[in-house]
């Protein structure tokens, strides 16, 4: 199969005419278990097709519907794949024991990233409802994961103070006294200690003015502020807002996620020329992304709307030629 493709269709039908072991990341955001109004959103004919599908028979078939997508999907990963799958809490439970547990295994389980999608509200007998869940299993013990950081808040860096030169730095300490792995004995500049870096680490530390020396005699080391990587990344995403109405990226599709979380998990999970898939495609994020960060693609939706809206982005955001495939 090609890449760098928007196809229109039941992604259970194009899941099985993939070759096995051929993507490295997936990313879906399928309908979720909710409400019948809310889930359908453009009324396409397959859309409301799928949707009475799912929901006939109530959870069981639901998970069903989606467990056999799933498997499909483990298929195709490559053994070095990932997959993220977004859910809320009206089925996530399920999706984990019943699909993603079963079919990953317990061991590849990664992370339940949560997702603050909504501001504080409340919800009538319980605490509000404010975030989604996103599983994150790798399909063995050997994939792609890129760490990824936050920037410091104000607080932490009204710790950092200006150097003659006027970058912003804080210190940190030089001895290793008091570590199990040791360090090295030597005198610096007079000061004899027990260093963490050998002599000639000392010395490159000097001429890159990255030594701060105290008012007592001491030694320790500059930390620049603008070298320091940031926090990195937990499991707990505060920091990226939902679409709303007044979002530059909004393209009116109701579901729509917004593209620094998207350009996380890409990130985090894969490299350049890997290929990316989103068999939920929807408003097109996952795939914008994707190609944004040279990255190969496959999209996959039963909604024409859906499609149209997807392939919009994509003219709008680069000059590619877009694939467009209307599967029969």
């Amino acid at each position: 199969m090609s890449v760098n493709k928007l196809i229109l269709g039941d992604n259970l039908d194009i899941l099985k005419a993939m070759e096995s072991e051929t993507v490295d990341l997936i990313y879906l955001d399928p309908p979720f278990f909710s409400n019948r109004n809310y889930e359908v959103i453009w009324g396409d004919a397959g859309e409301v097709r799928s949707f009475q599908d799912r929901w006939e028979g109530g959870i069981s078939h639901y998970i069903a519907w989606l467990k056999e997508r799933v498997e499909h999907m483990h298929r195709v990963l490559k053994p070095t794949g990932c997959l993220f799958l977004h859910c809320d809490w009206h089925a996530d439970a399920y999706i984990r024991v019943e699909i993603l547990d079963r079919l990953f295994g317990m061991n590849n389980f990664k992370n339940t990233i949560v997702w603050k999608r909504t501001t504080a509200h409340n919800d009538s007998g319980r605490f509000g409802m404010n975030a989604d869940s996103i599983f994150y299993y790798a399909k063995s013990n050997e994939y792609t994961f890129n760490p990824q950081f936050l920037d410091y808040d104000d607080e932490y860096k009204k710790r950092f103070r200006k150097d003659n030169n006027g970058r912003l730095y804080i210190d940190d300490n030089l001895s290793a006294k008091g570590l199990s792995g040791g360090g090295y004995k030597y005198e610096y500049k007079g000061v004899l200690n027990l260093w963490r870096c050998p002599p000639e680490t000392m010395q490159q530390y000097d001429k890159e003015d990255k030594l701060y020396y105290t008012a007592n005699g001491g030694i320790r080391l500059k930390r620049y502020l603008d070298e320091l990587q940031g926090l990195p990344c937990q499991t707990i995403w505060t920091d990226i807002n939902p679409v709303n109405s007044q979002a530059k990226e909004k393209v009116g599709y109701p579901t729509q996620k917004p593209k620094a979380l998207l350009e996380r998990i890409i990130k985090c999970a894969s490299n350049e020329g890997d290929l990316i898939l989103d068999p939920f495609v929807g408003g097109g994020t996952s795939v914008v992304v994707a190609d944004k960060l040279n990255r190969r693609w496959i999209g996959i939706d039963q909604s024409v709307r859906a499609v149209k809206v997807t392939e919009l982005r994509l003219q709008h955001n680069n000059d590619n030629n877009i694939k467009y495939y209307v599967h029969q």
